[in-house]
């Protein structure tokens, strides 16, 4: 943890009685040397977090060779002398078997291997470890069957295999493992039944065997696991009902069982997990029956999927109680009657209730719960204000330019308390639904913002100027307008709008800006969306207040837009491609979280279309394959993904290094060659590994082969993955 630099020197292996050598953190380069391999006396080799490459010398035994560059196999005789404890060489490019001689090395205590190239037979290549608390071989390539020996190893707590091509049946023996806290075996195909008495890990906080061809019933001994905080078993062969012993695990905050063949009714005792406040997700089965109002009790959930059951009656009302949802799906069920009351039931999208019996509500497209619709009119037609309230895209309304207006889609998070409130409250917020309106909105706006002055302009784009409009009494907005007809509004332009709302309205992320409506009038045509209060990324890295940006925030900012992304590319459908990220386009708010925005280039990747496209986006950031194959995909995203971490670490656009990893093959970036030198570098070890972690998907999202760029799904699993070993 210096700033020690060059090459480590050969003679270091004269120091014959040396036994703790830590050399980590520091500028390291070049090969190890391989008179390491003359300490006979070493325990300890700590490495890590260097700028070492090459081969590892067969000389030695390696401890600790984490996120470095190094390529090909393991040292065979790793564990040589029977002393090796702490083994981690994880996120490098390691290829070939797992050596042998860590079968007999019954000293290890703690092996980290994920994320590597590493092949060969999980059950041939480990044996017992009697002190061993923590392994990791996740993402390699791996095949075998889980070994019963695994057993036997008393004191793991940590036992991670996801991603790899094991088959076979979980082994019982697992259940011996007292101790474990953290079991994923996601990402495989492991095959047979859940092991019956899995109850008996009772200090089992992840258990996480998603994506595998598992049969069989849900275990009843899962309610025993009591300290579990996530469940995830989705994307298997499940049958049977849930066990609703399932509710004894008052600690779970996510539960998926999602994409199963489950049947029977929702228990509901699953309204006994108070905890649960990310996802409760029991799509794609064969349930049954009734929701249960009991779901009501979950009030800190954020998202609740149903969808995709056979699901009857009605939605129980207790569901407008869940204050904490962000995002509902009840689609393709067999339900009828009325929404709820609550925000969740207003804001969200037709789709999240479409293909159900008979539902009505406010939601644009449903049926009008009551029939009686006042009209309100008067006034010139050509001048009009059209008010209406939607909650997805009125494309054939748009495009045929026969109306003008504002059109609202988002409530205000307290509109609940407003609506109690509406008769005593002096201060109404213009955009909650039952004070809307739009003709007063729009008056409102034109007169705060002087009717578009620029003193009140805070951005200028190529087509559009965005406004900071603050109407009195009311909340600050962000008015993004178009070039009006007027000024000659161009074809362009009008795709560009409606690429922006068809994006807008099928969007719904707490890392992508909100919008709150938009005016399509004859003279004016502009988006309102919420005001971010610090202004564009891009900015705040070029101005003198980059100092906040600390480390810190800056892993915040990078998570943030690859949740995003991550969300437009494999949760929307079809996918959503934005095709212009890059720092001005992402917002931040007081708190400098990072919000996504600027969607006007936009577009949704149809399969059944050859997604043909002209260059979109900002020099610097997109893809070059779009400059000889204009086919646009979730990779060009990827591409301005990895530019753009690149930027954050380095607090400018990247220009010349893009260039040197396009041109020279197995080029590598060191994280000390790319952290912006207006900050002291990372003191914690967590956020220097975050960093490191993050300059290493940086180089793999801008290779110029788009089928070398991992997706964003992969990305933020990576993520994910080091915040749990960090945790």
């Amino acid at each position: 943890m210096n700033e020690l630099g060059g090459r480590i020197p050969e003679e270091i292996g004269n120091l014959k009685h040396l036994v703790i050598l830590a050399l980590d953190g520091n500028h390291f380069l070049g090969p190890i040397p391989s008179s390491l391999g003359n300490l006979t006396n070493l325990t300890t080799l700590h490495l890590a977090d260097n700028q070492l490459s090459g081969q590892i010398p067969v000389s030695i035994g390696t401890l600790k060779l984490r996120e470095n560059n190094f390529t090909g196999h393991l040292p065979q005789q790793v564990c040589q002398g029977g002393k090796l404890v702490n083994f981690s060489a994880a996120f490098n490019d390691f290829t070939g078997p797992i050596p042998v001689s860590l079968k007999n090395c019954r000293t290890l205590y703690r092996v980290r291997l994920e994320h590597n190239q590493l092949t060969g037979y999980i059950d041939q290549d480990f044996g017992v470890y009697p002190n061993l608390t923590y392994i990791d071989l996740s993402y390699n390539r791996l095949r075998g069957k889980l070994s019963a020996n695994w057993g036997e190893s008393q004191n793991l707590t940590v036992l991670r295999v996801a991603g790899n091509m094991i088959d076979g049946e979980i082994p019982n023996e697992i259940v011996q493992l007292s101790q474990m806290g953290y079991l994923d075996f996601s990402s495989n195909q492991l095959s047979g039944e859940i092991p019956a008495e899995i109850g008996k890990l009772s200090l089992l906080l992840n258990l996480i065997l998603k994506d595998n061809k598992l049969s069989g019933k849900v275990p009843v001994g899962i309610g025993g696991l009591s300290n579990l905080v996530s469940l995830d078993l989705s994307l298997n062969m499940l049958s049977g009902p849930i066990p609703y012993q399932i509710g004894d695990c008052l600690k779970l905050q996510s539960l998926s069982l999602s994409k199963n063949y489950l049947n029977g009714t929702i228990p509901y005792q699953i309204g006994d997990l108070v905890a649960l406040h990310d996802v409760l997700d029991l799509s794609f089965n064969s349930l049954s029956g009734e929701i249960p109002a009991q779901l009501g009790s979950l009030r800190d959930l954020a998202n609740l999927n149903l969808s995709h059951n056979n699901l009857n009656g009605s939605i129980p009302t207790s569901l407008g109680d869940m204050l904490g949802l962000i995002g509902i799906n009840l689609s393709n069920n067999n339900l009828e009657g009325p929404l709820p009351e609550g925000k969740i039931f207003h804001s969200a999208t037709l789709e999240a209730f479409s293909n159900n019996k008979d539902l009505c509500g406010e939601i644009q497209g449903l049926r009008p719960c009551n029939a009686s619709v006042i009209k309100k009119g008067g006034g010139n037609k050509k001048r009009k204000i059209v008010i209406i309230i939607v909650a997805s895209l009125v494309g054939a309304l748009l495009l045929s330019f026969a109306f003008v207006g504002i059109f609202v889609f988002i409530q205000k998070k307290h509109s609940r308390d407003m609506l109690k409130d509406k008769n005593t409250s002096k201060t109404e917020n213009p955009f909650l639904i039952w004070y809307f309106n739009g003709k007063a909105v729009y008056k409102d706006i034109l007169e705060a913002s002087e009717n578009f002055d620029d003193k009140y302009c805070i951005g200028v784009g190529a087509s559009a100027k965005v406004y900071r409009v603050e109407i009195p009494g009311a909340q600050v907005l962000a008015v993004k307008k178009l070039s009006s007809q007027a000024e000659g509004i161009g074809t362009e332009n009008i795709k560009s709008f409606t690429n922006e709302l068809s994006a807008m309205t099928e969007i719904r992320h707490r890392n992508i800006v909100k919008l709150l409506g938009f005016c399509f009038h004859e003279v004016h045509t502009f988006f309102i969306y919420e005001f971010m209060e610090r202004g564009s990324l891009a900015d705040m890295l070029s101005s003198k207040g980059v100092k906040e940006l600390d480390w810190e925030t800056r892993v915040r900012v990078v998570k943030g837009v690859a949740y995003a992304l991550s969300y437009m590319h494999h949760d929307c459908v079809p996918p959503i491609i934005h095709r212009d990220i890059s720092s001005k386009n992402v917002l931040l708010s007081s708190d400098l979280e990072a919000y996504v925005s600027d969607f006007g280039t936009a577009r949704f990747l149809k399969p059944d279309s050859s997604n043909w496209t002209t260059i979109a986006g900002t020099y610097g950031y997109f893809a070059p394959e779009l400059a000889y194959t204009m086919v646009v995909t979730e990779k060009c995203d990827v591409y301005s993904f990895g530019v753009l971490v690149l930027e954050i670490l380095m607090g400018k656009h990247p220009g010349e290094l893009i260039t040197d990893l396009h041109s020279s093959v197995g080029t590598s970036v060191h994280l000390e060659d790319v952290l912006d030198d207006r900050l002291s570098p990372p003191t914690s070890q967590k956020i220097a590994d975050e960093l490191a972690l993050m300059v290493n998907l940086a180089v793999s999202c801008s290779r110029a082969n788009p089928q070398s760029r991992p997706t964003m799904q992969s990305v933020c699993q990576q993520l994910e993955m080091l915040q749990a070993s960090d945790n």
